[in-house]
């Protein structure tokens, strides 16, 4: 590698040189023959005020830059290094545009030279990261990066991460070097030169790719280890009950796997609890309190019962991060802890699995490609020598490449089977055929209610199961027997048909059946097809104009209107237009699909005689014509016909577009359904959760989950934490009742309250909402009061960010409030000081104009039952001990949970919130005493 590289990094006053910014510091290191041979740096008096936040940054203040020489004096020293280098920087085109821009303020030009970006380089090149800033770069690579927003440094960990890039470029595969050349011409790093220098040396040198990968079809993959099919027969082996009490005896396997070993007996006890249900066929109900470590305990008497008995254990939770700790963390501890080799695996729903062919013919095509497509097509590529799964949840996919994910997922209505030469390979298979052979199936509970309603299972016949996060199960199953149409799905089949293009579906079954030499009536189909993606759009904007028209509305959490109807009983005239729209859109559908079915069959009885390339085509017809299909009827199921089962709403986006409507439709009940098509099927399911149980009683849960009749069992297993020494559970007596105020006084009450909290507290605060019109209301007035303050403030839905990048932020902070709606009561991990006081605001009642709930109280009425205390009280109490469950992790955390909703105090079924908490001490006051009072812990 004989070319010089010069990696720059300049930090300046902000970022456009013609408003008036200015350098304020320069870093530069010189590499040659892959060394750092020579380093630059200087500070840069700018001739004007650094801004506050840019000191803060950087650290840089005028102070720092007094004495520094200007821009103009250090370009003699400057220019001789830019002179015959290649340009590298983490994010190019500002650097060099900021330098380019300066320089020529004074006179001067940038030499042209070929520039390299260490952001796009590392996106490419570390799919799996879960960053691309430098400081986190650093970090996850192990690079030490001393005084991240100073340039010498940030130019020095520039150029040591531009270096590792480059060595792993180097280590590629032949075959994905090759196909990188074409692919990176749009990049903004100028890779193709250095590629092509990579590729010679190889073919040169020869080299070993095939011994290190998987190269087939073009394609370099990483080369797998067959798991060998050896069934191996138990030994005679000592009950559950004996093995458990050697492991927790004083030299035990226990006390070696963990440093700092305690003693949990509720573990224990729900590890034999989980035994015995297996073993006695039972369904069994057990609330484990948190800090219980309950995934052990379900997991160890799942495997020995699974290897004993030779029957899978599927283990299903609600969500990602969970499946994620059961895998990375305790599976590793069940390998250690048991006396024999048990076999795991994750199962995931088929869209999470990369098709291998899909993939293949993309590559074929990528002169139309957008950035975003072409990066995500190079970072699959590398991926593709890294990943043993295929599964999206490794990858960081940049935005505009989730769409094109879409395109090559795996989907069971494309999918050739034996006939794709990727079969043997293709991810999804894999990992079906591994679940078949393992003891312990981990999945998730959407999988799991797919699977109900589906005649492909996805998972292995089972018969034992355990669902961790279970007070989720009624809810998932509620989501996935029910149904949703929108104009985006449609949209994206028609733009894949590629209606008006020469290139499209359309004009290439044209071109088979030619050269196949296959005769069917002609018809010219993409005007046909034109109308109806036309006839589509209208009838969508038509359900937003009617959803607009109407005053019984209500908001959703993201901003959308909503709006429940029942087909057959909305009368207007415009409903009557929407209908017979909907009539049409049927009939012609139904007509189009017919036409090019009539196209595609002739040629699928010809599969034989054909080209792989032509197969493949026709697979990815077959699959947009089966999702079409599938789509309609869904549409139709929706606005023309009408199941008293099911209820039915709209959401729109009032200030989106004019099509950009939702429908929707649930089971107002799934509990004979779980009954029937879950429960009386299985022989052992053990429901487990922090919150299962109301004021100790289960029957809420069981009745929901249609467990009536199967004598289910129950255990509540307490948490090992000392609540009544580690929070303070404090009620404020000053705060206005909900019902005497109005929603505004009420937020600009409780944002007071809360700013004196904060003053009072110096911490980390999490205050829980329920709506996120007041979550917004509260934000904006704590923001106005915190002007001079120096909290943070990260608001869901007002902070731009995903719910993990906004408790990142969060927990990079010292001072910070973060306010949170629905997702943020649970699932959230903050011990220690990451959090010592928890605000809930209002106590959490599902919004009563909540279509699934509003039928759900309309059934119970019927039944003679009432609604509040049968569904709104338990269904609020669980959510409740969700949100206290927040701020007690570990056994040293200390802390106090506000609850600003008087009902707490001033009504009988506040009471039961109360009982239904593990033993706390609860204190009432004015909440300046409650502050004075527990200072300490706050």
């Amino acid at each position: 590698m004989k070319e010089r590289y010069i990696v720059v990094d300049v930090e300046t006053t902000g970022h456009s040189v013609s408003k008036g910014d200015r350098v304020i510091q320069i870093g530069a290191v010189i590499i040659e023959d892959g060394e750092m041979v020579e380093t630059f740096a200087s500070f840069v008096n700018p001739g004007q005020t650094i801004p506050p936040f840019i000191e803060e940054l950087t650290g840089i203040s005028d102070v720092t830059v007094a004495n520094a020489p200007s821009f103009r004096e250090i370009i003699p020293e400057l220019m001789p290094l830019l002179t015959g280098s290649y340009f590298v920087a983490h994010n190019v085109d500002f650097d060099r545009a900021f330098l380019k821009n300066q320089l020529e303020l004074e006179g001067y030009t940038l030499p042209e030279m070929p520039v390299y970006d260490t952001v796009e380089l590392a996106r490419v090149l570390l799919p799996k990261q879960e960053s691309y800033k430098l400081g986190q770069l650093a970090e996850q690579l192990g690079f030490s990066h001393e005084r991240p927003h100073q340039a010498d440094s940030d130019a020095e960990v520039t150029a040591t991460l531009f270096l590792s890039l480059l060595h792993k470029l180097q280590q590629l595969p032949l075959l994905t070097l090759q196909h990188l050349v074409s692919i990176s011409r749009k990049f903004k790093s100028d890779l193709e030169p250095l590629l092509q220098s990579f590729i010679q040396e190889k073919l040169i040198k020869g080299h070993s790719d095939e011994e290190q990968y998987d190269c087939y079809r073009q394609i370099a993959l990483k080369k797998l280890v067959e798991d060998s099919d050896d069934v191996t027969i138990p030994d005679e082996q000592e009950t559950f009950s004996d093995y458990c009490e050697s492991l927790f005896s004083e030299d035990g396997k226990m006390h070696s796997a963990f440093s700092n070993y305690e003693l949990r007996p509720g573990q224990q006890k729900m590890m034999n609890e989980v035994d015995e249900s297996f073993r006695q066929n039972e369904h069994k109900m057990i609330e484990a309190g948190t800090g219980t470590g309950k995934s052990l305990a379900y997991l160890l008497p799942a495997a020995y019962f699974s290897y004993s008995n030779k029957e899978p254990v599927i283990i299903s939770t609600q969500t990602i991060p969970l499946q994620e700790q059961l895998l990375s963390r305790d599976l590793p501890l069940l390998h250690h802890l048991l006396p024999f080799k048990v076999k795991a695996t994750l199962l995931k729903g088929r869209s999470h699995y990369l098709c291998l062919r899909k993939f293949e013919q993309s590559l074929a095509s990528i002169h139309e490609d957008s950035y975003d497509v072409l990066l995500t097509k190079a970072l699959l590529l590398i991926w593709l020598t890294e990943t043993e799964h295929g599964d999206i949840e490794e990858l960081n996919l940049p935005s505009g490449g989730k769409g094109f994910w879409y395109e090559v997922q795996s989907d069971a209505a494309s999918d050739l089977g034996r006939y794709s030469p990727w079969f043997s390979r293709c991810f999804y298979h894999r990992a079906r055929k591994r679940a078949q052979k393992s003891d312990i199936v981990i999945t998730n509970h959407a999988l799991l209610c797919t699977d109900l309603v589906h005649d492909q299972r996805l998972l292995p016949t089972y018969s034992y199961a355990v669902l961790d996060e279970a007070h989720h199960l009624e809810e998932t199953a509620s989501d996935h027997l029910g149904a949703k149409a929108d104009f985006l799905t449609f949209s994206y089949l028609f733009q894949r048909l590629g209606l008006t293009e020469e290139e499209g579906i359309v004009n290439r079954l044209d071109q088979l059946l030619e050269e196949y030499q296959v005769s069917v009536p002609f018809e010219h189909m993409s005007v046909q097809l034109i109308s109806l993606k036309e006839e589509l759009d209208e009838l969508f904007r038509m359900l937003h104009g009617y959803v607009l028209s109407k005053n019984k509305t209500s908001a959703t959490d993201v901003g959308r209107l909503r709006y429940r109807y029942e087909s057959y009983t909305e009368s207007s005239s415009m409903w009557q237009a929407i209908l017979e729209c909907a009539m049409r859109v049927h009939m012609q559908m139904k007509d189009a699909l017919k036409k090019l079915q009539n196209r595609v069959r002739p040629l699928i009885e010809k599969k034989e005689d054909m080209v792989y390339k032509d197969r493949s085509f026709l697979a990815n017809v077959e699959g947009i014509l089966d999702q079409l299909y599938v789509e309609e009827q869904t549409l139709y199921e929706l606005l023309l016909e009408h199941d008293p089962n099911l209820v039915y709403w709209l959401e729109v986006e009032p200030r989106g577009a004019k099509n950009a409507t939702y429908l929707y439709s649930k089971p107002i009940d799934v509990s004979d359904i779980l009954a029937d098509q879950f429960f009386a099927k299985k022989k052992s399911v053990i429901l487990t959760s922090a919150t299962l149980s109301v004021n100790g009683s289960f029957n809420y849960q069981e009745r929901r989950l249609g467990l009536t009749d199967f004598g289910v069992k129950k255990s509540v297993i307490p948490s090992p934490f000392s609540y009544m020494e580690q929070v303070k559970l404090l009620l404020p007596s000053d705060i206005p009742a909900i019902k005497e105020v109005s929603d505004e006084e009420f937020a600009t009450e409780v944002s007071i309250k809360l700013w004196r909290m904060m003053e009072s507290s110096s911490g980390k605060m999490l205050v829980l909402f329920t709506s996120y019109e007041m979550l917004k209301q509260v934000y904006y007035h704590v923001k106005k009061f915190n002007e001079f303050g120096s909290f943070q403030l990260i608001g869901q839905g007002v902070t731009s960010g995903s719910r993990a990048k906004l408790m990142k932020m969060f927990k990079q902070t010292n001072q910070a409030i973060l306010f949170g709606t629905s997702s943020f009561w649970e699932g959230i991990d903050l011990p220690g000081d990451e959090l010592r006081n928890l605000v809930i605001v209002r106590l959490p009642f599902s919004p009563p104009d909540q279509p699934l709930l509003q039928a759900q109280y309309e059934k119970a009425k019927e039944e003679g039952k009432n609604p509040f205390m049968e569904i709104s009280l338990p269904q609020a109490i669980i959510r409740f001990k969700q949100g206290f469950g927040r701020l007690i992790r570990t056994t040293t955390d200390r802390g106090c949970v506000f609850i600003l909703d008087r009902r707490i105090s001033t009504t009988r079924y506040g009471k039961q919130f109360i009982k239904s908490l593990p033993e706390v001490p609860v204190h009432e006051g004015k909440l300046e005493d409650l502050m004075e009072q527990f200072k300490e812990y706050m």
